[in-house]
């Protein structure tokens, strides 16, 4: 039995229908997910550059980017004060872990 055109084109159409409608709907929902204002993105994305200057010299501290995580699920949730709060903690954090990776270079310890 071989399947006619019309059914092959029906369900065609019907898979192509279902593929835009799921394409489509994780679209939406990406684009209301984030409710950050500008600042907080400018303050988790100069974080998180911060943080890949660190992590280049394979110098991070530990909660560094936990608290750029939190930032962002702050900023996801409308809670601008504590995203920015929370990034500058984290860019503070990179920075300061960068300072320190310098000065232990300039200065070996020698164990």
């Amino acid at each position: 039995m071989k399947p006619s055109f019309t059914v092959k084109l029906l369900s065609t159409v019907v898979l192509s229908l279902w593929l835009v409608n799921g394409c489509a709907e994780k679209a939406t929902k990406t684009a209301s997910a984030s409710n950050a204002s500008p600042e907080a993105v400018t303050a988790i994305s100069g974080a998180n550059a911060t943080i890949k200057q660190a992590k280049a010299n394979n110098w991070i501290w530990r909660d560094t980017e936990e608290f750029a995580k939190k930032a962002q699920e702050a900023a996801d949730k409308g809670d601008n004060t504590a995203a920015i709060k929370l990034a500058n903690k984290a860019r503070a954090e990179a920075e300061n872990a960068i300072k320190q990776y310098e000065y232990e270079k300039a200065h070996p310890r020698g164990l």
